[in-house]
């Protein structure tokens, strides 16, 4: 079965780009039907859904953050990334991979991008944006 492991950076400053790695295994990235999505859970708040890939390469990003991100994949390395620009303080959060067989259930009415659906999730890794 699927298994991903995030990784990257825990300490960002502010207004640099935060780059994120998940190394995918059991699966190819390439397999139909697979999504791929990246979410964070900030202190004391709702998981945000902020983007996926799909098994084809297609993309989606969040209304409230697309601007600033760029999710991609290395097919050699089975891998999936995040990038996101122009980070302040508040996009300090705990951020997951997620891998499912289906595209994520979502909920954009609110401040946030809610999403269900997301399938296995890596154990997360804390990014701190922080001079």
């Amino acid at each position: 079965q699927v298994q991903l492991q995030e990784s990257g950076p825990g300490l960002v400053k502010p207004s640099q780009t935060l780059s994120l790695i998940c190394t995918v295994s059991g699966v190819s990235i390439t397999v139909k039907y697979y999504y791929f999505n990246w979410v964070r859970q900030a202190p004391g708040k709702e998981v945000e859904w902020i983007g996926y890939i799909s098994y084809s390469g297609r993309t989606h990003y969040s209304p409230y953050l697309d601007s600033r991100i760029s999710i991609s994949r290395d097919l050699s390395k089975n891998q999936v990334s995040l990038q996101l620009t122009t980070v302040t303080p508040e996009d300090t959060a705990v951020y997951f991979c997620t891998g499912g067989v289906s595209p994520p259930l979502l909920n954009c009415s609110g401040p946030i991008c809610l999403a269900e659906q997301l399938g296995r999730w890596g154990q997360g890794t804390q990014v701190t944006v922080s001079s």
